[in-house]
């Protein structure tokens, strides 16, 4: 069963790029993504760029509106994602508990459903 795992996290909360504390944080997403490799659980995974960058939008009336920057507000941003194959929820679950800005961010972990 496919899961994906949506990584988020406070800007304040996370390492400073530059930083041997982000580094260390880097690194362990780099083992991370090979483990995965490894176990044959990895689909896909990326890391997505700030929220200043992003565009929301939604059609109202017919009419499609733009907007900079996220629609919700939040504290935690949503930061990158996984996509992972496994075998149940509790192996999901065993994989989100290895991501290293779990320590201080969230992970939201949700059954994708395959069509």
């Amino acid at each position: 069963m496919q899961y994906m795992l949506l990584i988020y996290g406070a800007p304040e909360a996370e390492p400073q790029y530059g930083t041997p504390a982000f580094d260390a944080m880097m690194a362990g997403y780099a083992a991370f993504s090979k483990r995965l490799v490894d176990d044959g659980a990895m689909r896909s995974g990326e890391g997505l760029q700030g929220v200043e960058t992003a565009t929301s939008l939604r059609v109202r009336g017919g009419k499609v509106e733009t907007m900079d920057g996220p629609f919700a507000t939040t504290k935690e941003h949503l930061g990158g994602y996984y996509v992972i194959d496994v075998p149940d929820l509790d192996a999901a679950l065993k994989y989100a508990a290895m991501i290293p800005s779990a320590s201080y961010g969230t992970v939201e972990v949700r059954p994708v459903m395959v069509y």
